[in-house]
């Protein structure tokens, strides 16, 4: 039997903060296909949509809203991350401990990169050229060269990795699940520059990076978001959010972070005053 999904692209509504910032749903894209889904990846230079399901990446034309492609054989499949300027896109695939390496434009696989045990999260980060994929199973980063494949360094983490993010200046910062921290890597040393306790948080796994004012905003299964000042090392909020979050977000233009909730919930959290922080809707 055939699985659908239906895709709601929120743009955000929430009673009167829908009128103060103006997020509302736009659109509803019904996918077909088989398989379950993980992580979404937008190109936005390229208007495509790529989205994991299971044991291939499905990819969607965000102009037509039409299936334009579909990358096969990534058992497993968590995540995709792009490089645009080398023409270059990567799949985690947790089944099969490898990394696949595919042409943007044909979506032809080019490649295949031996990883650590259940890579999850996976991210490009251009200031070093590298990719990074965070292994569950072995608790460890494979980081290899994004033009040629070639693994670079495995680096220990010391607890589970679960969701990530790049500052723009060659920093990553990745939750650990089982130790409730965030962890700080830098790209081009290939090496753990950082590590910062998120307690009270428990079991964090979305992420969300406000570069600009160095923090992050982890979801955690303890049904709160925690902010992490990565400047002073120290959780500055701790605000409730719904159960059973996944993935976390923050948009620089408004400065709202979210929480996507597994109970059906987004929680949406703003900056009131300097410092201090609120659950908005």
């Amino acid at each position: 039997m055939k699985k659908f999904i239906i895709f709601s692209i929120l743009v955000f509504a929430a009673n009167s903060f829908a009128a103060d910032f103006g997020y509302h749903i736009i659109k509803r894209l019904k996918v077909g296909g088989e398989g379950g889904w993980d992580y979404l990846t937008v190109d936005n230079a390229a208007r495509r949509l790529y989205i994991s399901r299971s044991t291939h990446v499905m990819v969607i034309d965000l102009d037509t809203d039409k299936v334009i492609g579909d990358i096969p054989n990534t058992p497993g499949v968590h995540g995709i991350a792009i490089a645009p300027e080398l023409n270059r896109g990567f799949t985690s695939n947790g089944k099969a401990d490898t990394s696949t390496i595919f042409d943007l434009k044909t979506l032809m696989v080019v490649g295949e990169v031996k990883t650590g045990g259940n890579p999850d999260a996976i991210i490009y980060e251009p200031a070093s050229k590298r990719v990074f994929t965070f292994n569950g199973r072995s608790k460890d980063v494979t980081v290899f060269n994004a033009a040629t494949g070639k693994v670079v360094k495995t680096i220990a983490l010391g607890g589970k990795p679960e969701f990530s993010a790049i500052n723009g200046k060659g920093m990553i910062f990745v939750n650990i699940e089982d130790t409730n921290e965030v962890v700080q890597i830098d790209s081009k040393k290939a090496r753990v520059s950082a590590r910062f306790s998120i307690k009270p948080c428990e079991e964090p796994s979305g992420l969300g990076l406000d570069s600009e004012h160095g923090r992050v905003f982890s979801g955690c299964h303890n049904k709160l978001m925690t902010v992490l000042d990565t400047r002073t090392g120290k959780v500055i909020a701790n605000l409730p959010i719904g159960a059973n979050v996944d993935g976390n977000g923050f948009d620089s233009g408004t400065g709202l972070a979210f929480s996507s909730n597994g109970d059906g919930t987004l929680t949406v959290v703003r900056e009131a005053s300097p410092g201090k922080f609120e659950v908005a809707v």
